[in-house]
């Protein structure tokens, strides 16, 4: 796959069938992105494991973080990159080596984090691969939610946002674009 840019079904397609997702590189610092994404991606009802070996133990937003990705005994869907482009290359190859235990499907790496070594090897492992992008912005411009902050999310449409029931927060975002 090229990773220049990605079709907005693919992208959709992966924040529709995530469910858990491990945040390696998480903060506790309120001012800190990985916080902002971790806060924001628990609104959205993603379950999200904070992964800092600084951290482990501590709670993060009512999430109990853990030191590695190996330190977690439940499935993730995917594994959420918030480390500099060389320590990526690393991280995708715990990744690929936990594949079976952890049911890894997706490994996404932060805005400015771009590794095509590791994108190589997790799509030989047959990983799906996202770089250079944040999962936050992606389910934001998706769902039309970006717009209400003055951002122009790419599209055109009348279409009003559909909202998840019960809520008038979480929108859904469809793959079937």
């Amino acid at each position: 796959m090229i990773h220049d840019r990605y079709d907005d079904t693919y992208i959709a397609a992966i924040l529709d069938e995530v469910k858990t997702i491990a945040l390696v590189g998480a903060s506790d610092n309120i001012s800190r992105p990985s916080y902002f994404v971790l806060k924001y991606l628990l609104a959205k009802s993603y379950a999200v494991i904070p992964v800092n070996p600084t951290l482990a133990g501590k709670e993060v937003l009512g999430q109990r973080a853990v030191a590695s990705l190996a330190d977690i005994d439940q499935q993730v869907d995917m594994v959420d990159i918030f480390r500099n482009s060389a320590a990526a290359l690393e991280i995708t190859r715990e990744c690929i080596r936990l594949k079976d235990k952890l049911g890894l499907k997706v490994v996404w790496m932060q805005l400015s984090v771009r590794n095509d070594e590791a994108a190589r090897e997790a799509e030989a492992a047959g990983l799906k691969v996202v770089m250079n992008r944040c999962p936050k912005i992606e389910y934001g411009r998706l769902s039309g939610e970006i717009g209400w902050a003055g951002v122009n999310p790419g599209t055109i449409s009348s279409k009003r946002p559909q909202l998840a029931a019960g809520s008038f927060q979480n929108h859904i975002i469809s793959s079937k674009r």
